[in-house]
Parts: structure tokens; C-alpha cells; sequence
């Protein structure tokens, strides 16, 4: 298959793709999987840590990737944690990875109540850039293309991003390029190996992204 183009509305992200939906009707995780710590570039960064459990929003006019990745798996936050909820400390996430990933108009937000810590950069023709970038989310909302994309693929044989896989008999898929106009992103963890934001600024705002 030497393309496949993937589109999602983004007027109303909430109705877009829902990939905690996505990860257990496909069967991502097993019963196994109960005891996984969160997955971000093992093998690269060398990182595992535990999730604060408050998700963050991402929205970038347009992302673009060479050596993409995706697949399921559980992030953990420390016992007993504030934000727990009725999750069990375990949220349900997809992991994206991205090799080398440039993002236009990036803006990152995080509701702190009655307070929002809003990131933004990339602006002015100098996009944000990142190599090894990972993401764990659970909804994503934009217009999306792949270049050679293959789906269904066992996690622990993904080979597009050096040192990201996951585990044995969890659905995933990559390709050799990604594209996204409109990203919206739901996001509880990210790490990247190098991290460059042209134009930072940060600060706190009555609104999000």
C-alpha cells in the first residue's frame, strides 16, 4: 500500500478519532499488559517515569514527520496519586513517535484551575523541530496523511523510529512520513531527544490552546 489518507474533523475534536476507543476494540493491550509503566523512547532516552495524570492540550497549524510510529500502552502514576480518579493510577494511551518532526505554530496548554500555563512557538517561519519526539495520548483530532503506511503490525517490531517499540502482541502501524494540518491532541506525556521552540513564550492566560 503506497498511501493512505486519513482524515478527521476538527471543528468538534471531541467526535474526531477517540483512541482509547481505537486501542481497546482493536485489541492493543492484552491482560498482560496491567503492569506496564509508561513507554517513551526506551533504548534512546533511556526514560521511564510516572505520569502526573493531568492532560495537556496540543494544537499546531501543521505537523509534518519523517518515521512515524503508533501503538497502545499504559502510562502510571505514582500510588496513590491525587488525579488517580477511578482510573487505578493507569490511563490508557497511544503512543506516537515521531524520528524527525517539525510543528508549525505550536501551542501547549494545561488547565490548572481557574488558570491556564500556555506554551507557544514556532511562529514567524521558524517551526518547532524535534527529533526521537514521543507522544502518549488518548484523542487526536486533524486532517492526516501517510506516505507507505503499514497497519497492523505486532508493536514490538516497528522499525521507523530508532529504539521505540512496544510490546509483544499489541496493535500498531507506521509509516515513512506523517502529516497533520490542524493537530489538536490530548496529550498526558511527551519526550523528545532534541527540542528546539524558535520564539518561546510562556506565561499564564485565561485561555487554552
Amino acid at each position: 500500500m503506497s498511501e493512505q489518507i486519513e482524515r478527521i474533523e476538527t471543528d468538534q475534536p471531541r467526535s474526531g478519532v477517540r483512541w482509547r476507543r481505537f486501542a481497546v476494540t482493536l485489541g492493543a493491550v492484552t491482560a498482560g499488559a496491567a503492569g506496564m509503566v509508561v513507554l517513551t523512547a526506551q533504548g534512546v532516552l533511556g526514560a521511564q517515569f510516572a505520569i502526573s495524570g493531568m492532560p495537556f492540550t496540543v494544537t499546531a497549524d501543521k505537523l509534518e514527520g519523517t518515521g512515524f510510529e503508533q501503538f497502545a500502552t499504559l502510562d502510571q502514576m505514582i500510588p496513590d496519586s491525587p488525579n488517580q480518579g477511578d482510573t487505578g493510577g493507569q490511563v490508557l494511551v497511544i503512543v506516537s513517535a515521531i524520528d524527525r518532526a517539525e510543528l508549525t505554530n505550536l501551542c501547549q496548554s494545561i488547565n490548572l484551575g481557574g488558570t491556564n500555563l500556555r506554551i507557544t512557538a514556532g511562529n514567524s517561519g521558524k517551526p518547532v523541530t524535534a527529533r526521537t519526539l514521543v507522544v502518549d495520548g488518548d484523542e487526536i483530532a486533524g486532517n492526516a496523511s501517510f506516505k507507505n503506511i503499514d497497519v497492523g503490525l505486532d508493536a514490538s517490531t516497528v522499525d521507523k523510529v530508532p529504539g521505540v517499540k512496544g510490546n509483544p502482541g499489541v496493535f500498531a502501524q507506521q509509516a515513512d512520513t506523517v502529516t497533520i494540518s490542524n493537530l489538536r491532541q490530548n496529550n498526558y506525556a511527551t519526550t523528545a531527544a532534541v527540542f528546539t521552540l524558535p520564539n518561546l513564550r510562556m506565561g499564564f492566560s485565561s485561555e487554552g490552546c
